[in-house]
């Protein structure tokens, strides 16, 4: 799949992230929807997930009777730093290029959003909502702004990285780091660590769906016909085509420091960033993520004053929350819905 060239670009400038860090002439790449209304009061912010462009969240915006509907919302899909559109490691200027390119945090990345929405007009946001890196992200906005974010809605995520969680994202560094053509992270771009990727696509298998979907064959219904039809198709191709393997372990990095409690002013304690939230907040896992699964945002839900939990019924896994399963997406826009019809933070 090539990268995407239709991103409006907001620019930075000398963006200074959490670390102490300055990104010089940083850059945030995003895609609108919609039109902002007179007041400024019908946005939705859904950022991206991990290796995932804004194209990869389109699936959950339409005319057709979807509750993220343009004709209604303004919808502002803002690409991560590190997904090789806004500011990455596969583009950042010397001397944070390549595998130089310092750690940026779910709070930075909200930041940057930040200043996007700021820059537009914008104080005051209907819905956070996004799946995977985009749920954490989702939190950060409910942590880092409480009376700017009138709903959040993170699906398939979490407010702080678990250490099973910890342990996939640090077998997959190692899997490329392995290859002796990632050659410290200097590789030729014309010539990417591929056995470090193929390694990376296989772990990533054995994750992003669960083990009842590969009993059932569910990738069959993708379309797929055999069990290694599906990994070279899905998961091979999809890492070898157009990911660069530095923006693949700068994202990582940013999933693995996931923890709202990382915010300034809470000096790591994740439980009081939770309480600091102040809008309704309805969590979304999946039944069988292997990631997150349900009773991590069961835990963080007891935290968060109007904290609600819904699971997302199924076999698909972590997968549920990526836009390729009919049902599962009807499930998710059906509760995005009914969670826009009631009263946000401003009208309770």
């Amino acid at each position: 799949m090539p990268m995407p060239t239709d991103a409006q670009i907001f620019e930075l400038g000398d963006f200074t992230l959490q670390s102490g860090v300055t990104l010089r002439d940083a850059r945030l790449a995003y895609k609108t929807f919609g039109k902002l209304n007179d007041d400024k009061s019908n946005v939705v912010v859904y950022p991206t997930w991990y290796s995932g462009w804004h194209t990869d969240n389109e699936w959950l915006v339409g005319t057709d009777k979807k509750a993220l509907n343009p004709d209604e919302w303004f919808i502002v899909i803002p690409n991560m730093l590190g997904n090789g559109l806004s500011t990455s490691p596969s583009n950042a200027q010397v001397p944070y290029d390549h595998a130089r390119f310092p750690l940026v945090t779910f709070y930075d990345q909200v930041e940057a959003q930040h200043a996007l929405l700021t820059a537009l007009g914008v104080s005051s946001i209907e819905l956070v909502t996004g799946w995977s890196m985009g749920a954490g992200q989702t939190y950060q906005w409910a942590v880092s702004y409480p009376e700017m974010v009138q709903r959040a809605a993170p699906f398939c995520g979490s407010s702080v990285t678990a250490p099973h969680d910890k342990v996939f994202l640090e077998s997959l560094e190692v899997a490329m780091m392995a290859d002796a053509a990632w050659s410290d992270g200097d590789y030729d771009p014309a010539s990417p660590p591929i056995k470090g990727l193929r390694a990376f696509a296989r772990i990533y298998a054995g994750w992003g769906f669960s083990q009842a979907f590969y009993w059932q064959e569910q990738w069959r219904t993708m379309g797929f016909t055999s069990f290694d039809d599906f990994v070279l198709g899905f998961w091979e191709a999809f890492f070898r085509d157009g990911r660069d393997p530095n923006n693949l372990i700068s994202m990582l990095r940013t999933w693995h420091a996931g923890d709202v409690g990382q915010t300034p002013g809470f000096d790591g304690d994740t439980q009081a960033a939770l309480r600091s939230i102040r809008c309704p907040v309805l969590a979304m896992p999946a039944e069988k993520d292997l990631y997150f699964p349900p009773e991590d945002e069961v835990w963080a839900s007891q935290f968060i004053e109007r904290g609600d939990v819904t699971v997302i019924p199924g076999v698909w896994g972590h997968f549920a929350g990526g836009g390729a399963n009919p049902v599962d997406i009807d499930f998710i826009d059906g509760k995005l819905a009914e969670f826009l019809s009631k009263p946000g933070l401003a009208d309770l």
